[in-house]
């Protein structure tokens, strides 16, 4: 039975037009070792590998003969908005980086996170859950529900890549994980306590293992995705993870409401006053009378009445900005920096010139005129 790497080499040989000795040389393989490679007396090195399937444009899963499917989930969304789709082939690329990397010998670091306790009902799950992930996070530096942006913590505790892209129409996000790797995009946003739910949320659906595969969440204010049991969970973790009982509880204690002590801690929390004002209610902090006035308040008002606008704004800006994987990012220089793979991935991964990116990481630079 003939080597299906070899038979698929043959065949991006073939359909550029070239000879064995001429693609040999164009990926940087010595003729003789390349030859006996294709021969089968020698095997092709992961390096060797990685650069071919670069420069024929697939991947190395390709070229090994092991074709991975898409999620289950993908299959059910080939009639979706163009942002949906977008998002599922943003994530698919990231993912085949991640498997491109791993076939190298650099894995995604990921936290050991054990499921969704067993029986009880979705909010109870989402809510131990969330107590487990505020542990994790707290014993790393980190509190949640004082951090802004999120993307950062996510990547760093749990091992989890946020890609924030940009969409032609509005889109909340998905969470993806395979055999490689776990991770989510989301969408740029002009309000920063929305996207930050969204990544709570997205990372309760990967801490619970729900849809191995990939789960899409079009619009989390849907009503009949949000009566979901997977939803149900995913809303109350979120809720958890962001707002605590417990923080919520203590703040309330030393507090005399007013607009502007509310506005106060809307910021300090980073949520938006509506999300705020229920939960309050919601753990009996406030009467009903008092949610009813606090959920009048925009978030812009909040700011405004907290003496914190220019943070806001700040906020806003950064929400509106797309964002690639930092760890991602990282995986991809190292192999770069130390041999393993060409200038070319790194690039694609920056949607850049390769070129460009190799003059901007030797310190080249337009010289300034002198002015006469």
């Amino acid at each position: 039975m003939p080597d299906p790497t070899t038979t698929r080499i043959h065949q991006l040989i073939s359909a550029r037009g070239q000879t064995q000795r001429q693609f040999a040389a164009e990926v940087g393989i010595d003729e003789t070792k390349f030859s006996k490679s294709m021969s089968g007396v020698r095997r092709f090195t992961s390096l060797e590998l990685a650069r071919i399937a670069e420069r024929g444009e697939v991947t190395v899963d390709w070229l090994l003969g092991v074709d991975r499917p898409l999620p289950a989930t993908a299959a059910r969304t080939r009639d979706a908005v163009d942002s949906e789709q977008a998002a599922i082939a943003e994530a698919t690329r990231l993912s085949r980086f991640w498997a491109d990397l791993e076939f190298l010998g650099y894995r995604q670091p990921r936290a050991d996170l054990k499921a969704r306790p067993p029986g009880g009902h979705p909010g109870g799950q989402g809510r131990a859950l969330a107590a487990t992930a505020i542990q994790m996070a707290v014993a790393a530096g980190h509190r949640p529900w004082e951090t802004c942006d999120l993307t950062g913590l996510v990547e760093t505790v749990f091992g989890i890549d946020v890609r924030v892209m940009r969409f032609e129409t509005r889109y909340e996000g998905l969470s993806w994980r395979d055999e490689t790797c776990s991770l989510m995009v989301v969408g740029t946003s002009e309000v920063p306590a929305r996207q930050r739910f969204t990544i709570a949320h997205e990372l309760g659906h990967l801490l619970a293992s729900d849809d191995q595969g990939l789960h899409s969440d079009a619009n989390l204010n849907d009503g009949d995705h949000t009566k979901q049991d997977t939803e149900v969970r995913a809303n109350a973790f979120a809720t958890e993870f962001l707002m605590p009982a417990k923080v919520l509880t203590e703040r309330a204690r030393n507090l005399e409401w007013s607009e502007r002590a509310f506005a106060m801690l809307s910021c300090d929390l980073c949520v938006s006053p509506v999300a705020l004002a229920w939960r309050l209610l919601n753990l009996r902090l406030i009467t009903e009378e008092q949610c009813t006035g606090f959920r009048s308040i925009t978030g812009l008002a909040a700011a405004e009445l907290a003496g914190r606008l220019d943070e806001h704004v700040r906020l806003i800006s950064r929400s509106e900005q797309p964002r690639i994987p930092l760890q991602l990012l990282k995986t991809s220089y190292r192999a770069y920096q130390e041999g393993q793979a060409t200038i070319r991935p790194l690039a694609n991964l920056l949607a850049i010139d390769p070129g460009q990116l190799k003059a901007i990481m030797d310190g080249a630079r337009e010289d300034i005129p002198l002015s006469s």
